[in-house]
């Protein structure tokens, strides 16, 4: 068995994003088919619940929409170099304690960007900077979340489809290894759409990160109760497992 979350765009409160974790069958290996088949499975358990339909954002997708919103497909603008890979865009904005960013990233492969060894040997990340943008490390999730509305902003009408969707996952993501997530960006991003808060959050880094709020991107400790859900249980914490 595995846990792993599905992430509903939220339309009230402060929160943008509802975050629910739930129990399915894992099908263990590396094939392609065997991912997809976790999709299934996760999708069958979320529907039991009455969370349908549902969409998978990574490039194990069966839509291609899906497949399409994932960051390793998706390209953010830059003033210098055009269009360059999110991944990229997001390892080389990165400013550690001891350099950086290291922007020759930009134009690297994108999962070649992800392993550079200046990314695990430069101490602690202490802020994020892009071109003439420059973010905090708090909330934690902000910049990727920016970065990731950023990329599909420009095709914000096309994606007006994506509300008839009643969450998104990401089979990849493991919230006890992991901390950001395409899926949880792809919500954010229809949550801001249907509040009509989306426009105004493309302005600036600054509105970006109001509108994001604090809250909505933080990740729960042990024993707080946080923004995350756990299908079919009491209690609110959802527990990291790793099958």
């Amino acid at each position: 068995m595995a846990e792993r979350p599905i992430f509903i765009p939220w339309t009230t409160g402060h929160r943008l994003v509802r975050e629910i974790c739930f129990d399915f069958h894992w099908n263990p290996g590396f094939a392609p088919a065997q991912k997809k088949k976790n999709v299934v499975a996760l999708h069958q358990a979320a529907a039991a619940k009455g969370y349908s339909p549902l969409l998978e954002v990574s490039t194990k997708s069966e839509e291609k929409l899906g497949q399409r919103l994932s960051a390793f497909s998706l390209k953010v603008e830059s003033q210098e170099h055009g269009p360059i890979p999110l991944e990229c865009a997001y390892q080389g904005s990165k400013v550690f304690e001891r350099g950086g960013p290291f922007t020759d990233l930009y134009l690297a492969d994108a999962r070649e960007a992800k392993k550079d060894t200046r990314i695990r040997e430069s101490g602690r990340i202490v802020a994020f900077r892009f071109e003439d943008c420059e973010f905090p490390t708090e909330p934690k999730t902000a910049f990727y979340d920016w970065l990731y509305s950023r990329a599909i902003f420009p095709h914000r009408d096309f994606l007006r489809r994506l509300e008839s969707y009643a969450g998104f996952t990401d089979i990849e993501f493991n919230p006890g290894k992991s901390l950001n997530c395409q899926a949880r960006s792809c919500a954010i991003f229809v949550a801001m759409m249907k509040r009509g808060i989306l426009a105004k959050a493309q302005e600036s880094p600054a509105q970006f990160i109001a509108a994001l709020r604090p809250d909505s991107s933080s990740e729960p400790a042990p024993g707080d109760n946080g923004n995350v859900e756990r299908a079919g249980h009491d209690d609110l914490f959802c527990e990291q497992d790793e099958p």
